[in-house]
């Protein structure tokens, strides 16, 4: 093996079975990441809509951590029930909330506004 040769080799290339086992591995870690955070959100959603809490600071900010878990059905549940409650206070505050999440996560679904209003 010449000095050339030596510089331009490589370490063999991790083969797409490889690189699936890990993106497996890491998406996995990532859904559990998610309903770990969705479990502990959870109580602060119920207190809020229970007690008809109108701290807009707070459900503002619960809405933002909402924003990062609703691509599972469990997060987007708690962001639609959280944005139901909130449309009573901002109706526009709380459009603009729709809109972030259509961006995020599923610009194509076009019901979200309809099962906000109430």
């Amino acid at each position: 093996m010449t000095t050339q040769d030596q510089h331009t080799a490589r370490p063999r290339a991790a083969t797409y079975q490889d690189l699936l086992a890990e993106l497996k591995t890491t998406a996995a870690g990532l859904q559990t990441l998610h309903e770990q955070a969705i479990e502990a959100v959870t109580p602060t959603v119920q207190d809020m809509v229970r007690s008809g809490s109108r701290d807009v600071q707070r459900i503002e900010h619960t809405l933002d951590q909402l924003l990062d878990h609703a691509c599972l059905p469990e997060g987007l549940a708690l962001f639609k029930t959280l944005c139901r409650h909130y449309w009573t206070l901002d109706p526009q505050a709380t459009a603009a909330y729709v809109h972030a999440y259509r961006e995020m996560w599923d610009a194509d679904d076009q019901n979200l506004t309809d099962e906000v209003a109430p």
